[in-house]
């Protein structure tokens, strides 16, 4: 029997009794949305990637307690990927604040010359999101899946049920149109 025919819904009762392929499927298909959900929460590669395997480690563990009547499977792993997430944030601000309890307080402060950086840095991000305005919501939507979401052409193909290469067209031309617009000066912060 191939396990990525079934419904996730059906992969639960199975993973529950120990079936490995069930697992697997499961992790193939909503590790991505995972991952950009932890990444996007908790801001390091690291700690994301720990945070999905903890939260597949807890759905290996309790596959049996997915209640049909409260949503999608998708939507019960993003909730566990979610509360391990606020537990990596919380575990983090306590080491964080254990650290900072040793620095005096002049060593806390910000430097001058990092306000001229976080300028410069809100001021390209400005002009970029001026670029995208110009977009089609098409390509913007593309544009936006794979940049700050994290998702590959595949997982967008899968998301927006467009082919692969209608994806990467889409793409390609968006970003074409952004260059453009960026070396001509068309777009100001």
């Amino acid at each position: 029997m191939d396990v990525r025919a079934l419904a996730d819904e059906d992969l639960i009762p199975m993973m529950a009794r120990g079936d490995a392929r069930a697992f697997e499927a499961l992790y193939e298909r909503h590790s991505g949305a995972a991952y950009s959900l932890a990444y996007r929460m908790v801001g390091k590669q690291a700690m994301a990637e720990d945070v999905i395997q903890e939260a597949f480690l807890n759905l290996w563990r309790s596959g049996a307690h997915y209640d049909r009547g409260r949503g999608s499977v998708r939507t019960w792993i993003l909730g566990i990927v979610h509360h391990r997430a606020i537990d990596a944030l919380r575990r983090n601000s306590v080491h964080a604040k254990r650290r900072s309890d040793d620095e005096t307080a002049a060593e806390r402060l910000e430097s001058p010359e990092r306000v001229e950086e976080d300028v410069a840095r809100r001021d390209e991000a400005s002009i970029v999101r001026g670029a995208m305005e110009v977009l089609p919501a098409d390509q913007l939507k593309v544009i936006e899946l794979a940049y700050f979401g994290g998702f590959t052409h595949t997982e967008i193909a899968d998301m927006l049920e467009s082919p692969v290469g209608t994806v990467k067209g889409r793409m390609r031309l968006g970003l074409k149109k952004m260059r453009e617009a960026l070396s001509h000066g068309a777009v100001e912060a």
